[in-house]
């Protein structure tokens, strides 16, 4: 054991009693099947992360039923994540309290509930104070399900594991615009809640039943009168305001609005707050000391790109379909479909390939199959695009995501002491749903700004002086005058060759995009080749890597 981890806290923070022996921690296993086990615990984390997209498509039904503005639906979205992030980090401490399975079986509890009363909520005020009982619920759902398969299974078998929940993080938020699409479309927008309402008491009756805690993991009760309030207090200020400064930032202009700048100063504020009062705590609600590991910091900064990533991707591809080509909510969802379809098939074999090639190994290839989709999106990225072409870009852009994600998630657990499974878990969440709201803001925002720029150089060539500029004129204005005599063919033409200069720039702003993620996929690459290259199929077991 290195002098680091044997001043670590265990699980939450807690020490571990010293019955808890290596050899009893050693000869630990599960009472039932570990993949029983892990397909019940998938089930409630498919569940909430299924949530964090499937309302996207409905705000517009959402505000038009409650009597609100569609600005004021997108905090149906806030609200959510903003609470979900808070407590996603939590996990270790809130097990240590009351017990892993213990805390599963009530967040399940929790985010049940809560759906039920979102689902009957009869103003948007009432929704969105749901909507945040519902985050904190499902804060604790991810972060539980990783870290129990992590101990369920075999360190040799763990990245087969983390394939299942691999399909878990990564098809949930690609199939959630597609049913949330279909459900609003042909029922109401209210049953995107109802519906996790059967699959929430199925989970709590196999969760109960099936899920047990390892012998390191000890509920402590006493530990609810010493809570760390002020790191809470910190944590809940920088994700508050990290998530409104990211939703109204392009809105606002960004840091040209003092709203802006207060909540990016709030951020800060609470960030700094956050990491310099839980390093000094005894018993912190986040262990912070985990990042002193090198490989498992680096996996945390890898796993916040992979995560950044991936939203961005599913965010981008349906609203440049929407805006450019013209999809409905549930066409553009369907042009998806067949990338998930993809998971399914590559995760599989990407867990496999855990067990025969070093996550080191796997997180380069995964990086550099990344380099290439987005090379080759930006190529395929046009007015032109057909379904079938949209669809094959989907694929194309999800092939990789199972060997980093796999590869990535394994390797945060190597070198790491078992009893640090839940804040592992939690932390590893904790990030990849972070890089995902800052890259979904950043992507959008260089749209637009990369848009801007090629709607002005375009114009220049708008000029009277251009043979080819006029040509177009003169033909658009004849077919206007021809078919719809009017004296105001002209002026139509000229409307009409603006609308196609604004489509052209905003496509290519599109374009640039995916040239950005590219390069820093090649950033990815390098730092990928930090990690130490552990032997294929080792765990918490192999030896602590600084």
């Amino acid at each position: 054991m290195s002098d680091l981890e044997a001043t670590l806290p265990g699980a939450g923070g807690v020490d571990q009693p010293a019955a808890a022996t290596v050899d009893e921690h050693a000869a630990w296993k599960p009472r039932v099947n570990p993949w029983l086990i892990a397909m019940t615990v998938a089930l409630a984390a498919f569940m909430e992360v299924l949530d964090t997209t499937i309302a996207n498509v409905a705000l517009p039904h959402i505000a038009g039923s409650l009597g609100a503005s569609e600005d004021q639906s997108t905090w149906v979205l806030t609200s959510y994540l903003v609470s979900n992030a808070i407590v996603l980090p939590l996990g270790g401490w809130a097990s240590s309290l009351m017990g892993r399975r213990n805390f599963f079986v009530f967040s399940i509890f929790v985010f049940t509930t809560a759906s039920f009363l979102c689902g009957i909520a009869p103003s948007l005020a009432l929704l969105l104070v749901f909507r945040v009982i519902q985050g904190a619920g499902g804060g604790g759902l991810q972060p539980m399900a990783q870290a129990i398969m992590a101990d369920s299974f075999e360190p040799q078998k763990r990245g087969q594991a983390f394939a299942l929940y691999g399909i878990v993080a990564v098809l949930a938020p690609s199939i959630g615009p597609t049913l949330g699409g279909w459900i609003t479309d042909n029922f109401s927008w209210r049953w995107i809640f109802f519906m996790n309402i059967p699959v929430g008491i199925l989970a709590f009756i196999l969760v109960t039943r099936m899920v047990e805690d390892p012998p390191w993991i000890k509920a402590d009760p006493s530990r609810l009168r010493h809570m760390d309030y002020l790191g809470l207090g910190f944590l809940t200020l920088a994700m508050g305001a990290m998530q409104v400064m990211l939703d109204k930032g392009e809105e606002n202009a960004w840091f040209q609005s003092n709203f802006i700048r207060l909540f990016c100063f709030l951020f800060v504020f609470g960030i700094v707050g956050l990491v310099v009062w839980e390093w000094r705590q005894k018993e912190p609600l986040i262990n912070l000391k985990l990042f002193t590991y090198k490989n498992f910091a680096i996996c945390c900064f890898l796993m916040m790109l992979v995560g950044g990533v991936l939203n961005a991707n599913t965010v981008l591809q349906p609203q440049f379909t929407q805006e450019l080509l013209g999809y409905n909510a549930t066409t553009a969802g369907l042009a998806l479909t067949a990338g998930g379809v993809a998971v399914l098939v590559v995760m599989p074999l990407a867990g496999w390939a855990t067990g025969r090639f070093s996550a080191r190994t796997l997180a380069v290839g995964g990086f550099i199959l990344f380099v290439l989709s987005f090379r080759y999106a930006a190529d395929v990225t046009n007015l032109q695009m057909s379904f079938a072409e949209a669809s094959w870009l989907r694929v194309v852009q999800m092939t990789p995501i199972p060997f980093c994600f796999i590869s990535i998630t394994n390797a945060a657990y190597v070198g790491m002491p078992k009893e640090q499974s839940n804040q592992v878990a939690g932390l590893i969440n904790f990030v990849r749903n972070i890089g995902g709201s800052v890259l979904i803001a950043i992507t959008n925002a260089q749209v637009t700004s990369r848009a801007m720029w090629h709607e002005q150089h375009l114009q220049q060539a708008m000029q009277p002086g251009s043979i080819g500029y006029q040509q177009h004129l003169n033909a658009l204005t004849g077919f206007f005058s021809h078919a719809a005599g009017s004296a105001n063919a002209a002026a139509m033409a000229l409307g009409t060759i603006y609308t196609q200069l604004i489509q052209q720039a905003t496509t290519q702003g599109y374009q640039d995009v995916y040239m950005e993620l590219a390069w820093a996929s090649v950033v990815l690459i390098a730092l990928a080749f930090l990690l130490d290259k552990n032997r294929p199929g080792t765990g918490p077991d192999a030896s602590a890597m600084h």
